[in-house]
């Protein structure tokens, strides 16, 4: 870690604590209770969510996903982030997760893909996310979390590696769609 991104998690740690008003909690505290909220989110979204058509199963086994039939895809108004946690929620704010003005279309936890409603996930947005899945199957989600934090504190959020990769994946499937 180098000195700007050491300091840059210290800003968003103390923000985090004074919005919270609650006992100081480190990040790796903060990064635990969002896996564990995000490990229900995940298993709450392979139960209810809807699987991939053949189309999306096709896709998918393109990208390169193991075990494309485990992906589901759950519609909602919102997609969801534990704002009634004081803390996750400053969190996610000062990550730029959540907030005024942001809308958060699609989210992927695991094989649950969740899509706000009104967003058209057509081919090329669908392989976006299922690079996000493919990217959490080589790995697991909180090494992915970790990383993609990490990135985006020291590339912004459209120039993280992992972003980039599924930004790749929207170029190509629109171009074949």
């Amino acid at each position: 870690m180098n000195i700007k991104s050491l300091c840059l998690s210290t800003t968003i740690l103390l923000s985090t604590i004074t919005l919270a008003k609650e006992p100081p909690m480190d990040m790796q505290t903060l990064l635990g209770e969002y896996i564990s909220w995000a490990q229900q989110t995940e298993s709450q979204g392979r139960k209810v969510g809807i699987p991939l058509d053949a189309r999306g199963i096709t896709l998918a086994k393109e990208i390169g996903i193991k075990h494309p039939e485990k992906v589901r895809i759950i519609y909602l108004d919102t997609v969801p982030f534990p704002i009634e946690n004081k803390a996750l929620k400053a969190m996610g704010e000062s990550l730029g997760f959540i907030g005024e003005g942001i809308v958060n279309n699609a989210q992927v936890f695991g094989y649950s893909i969740y899509v706000r409603h009104g967003f058209k996930l057509n081919r090329p947005k669908l392989a976006h996310e299922l690079v996000h899945v493919l990217q959490i199957e080589r790995a697991n989600f909180a090494d992915v979390l970790r990383q993609h934090i990490s990135d985006m504190q020291k590339y912004g959020y459209e120039n993280a590696p992992l972003e980039a990769e599924a930004f790749e994946a929207n170029i190509k499937y629109a171009i074949q769609e």
